[in-house]
């Protein structure tokens, strides 16, 4: 069973330290940010809804579409999103299939089949698939759950593509990996997976000129 008493959201020096230790492009990175920026959020309905809205879209969109629900279901509630409905969250700037995965969220946990506060006690692959069993919650949402929510340490959001964005351009010898090769890569990051892929949004931020969010 995975240990996930250790915690993100605390003191991350010396697992740091020990990234950049076992790859060059990880301590390049760290090198350059100093501090890695841990996105924390609460957790519970609310924060699996804003991460449908947040997957195949460019951050601005997904800031933009996030306020608009924000507006559209209150209070942030599984009942106030049924109530509002399919139709109501797609006028809210969802598209069709993100409108019906947000009632199938909203339906588990009005139902009682997903326990969201139970998560916190399930090691990190009983999590997951705890998380999996609602449709449109897959692997990458699950994980950036973990991650942002409960803060747990090591998790890897498989395949995001501002991860490997951010390695590829911190990565300044040898040949640049594909997607399947840099999270094959991710596995040897272990147990700190989630601060290395914090290190690498942090970093993709900088590059792109952006403040960490």
């Amino acid at each position: 069973m995975a240990d996930i008493r250790l915690d993100v959201f605390g003191d991350v020096s010396a697992a740091c330290a020990t990234l950049a230790k076992k790859d060059k492009a990880l301590a390049r990175a760290l090198e350059t940010i100093g501090v890695p920026h841990i996105r924390r959020r609460s957790g519970g309905f609310g924060a699996l809804f804003r991460i449908i809205v947040e997957q195949q879209v460019s951050v601005a969109s997904a800031q933009a579409i996030w306020a608009r629900c924000c507006k559209g279901v209150k209070p942030m509630t599984a009942p106030a999103a049924l109530n509002l409905g399919e139709e109501g969250l797609k006028a809210c700037g969802l598209s069709g299939p993100k409108a019906r995965y947000v009632i199938a969220l909203a339906n588990a946990v009005d139902s009682g089949d997903l326990n969201i506060k139970a998560i916190a006690s399930l090691d990190n692959d009983a999590a997951a698939r705890a998380l999996q069993c609602v449709k449109g919650i897959g692997p990458w949402t699950a994980a950036i759950y973990l991650l942002f929510c409960e803060g747990r340490i090591d998790i890897w959001p498989a395949g995001d593509v501002a991860l490997l964005g951010a390695y590829r351009s911190a990565r300044r010898r040898g040949p640049l990996p594909v997607m399947k090769q840099f999270d094959e890569k991710a596995q040897k990051w272990a147990p700190s997976r989630g601060l290395a892929a914090h290190i690498l949004w942090t970093y993709y931020a900088h590059i792109r000129g952006r403040t960490p969010i």
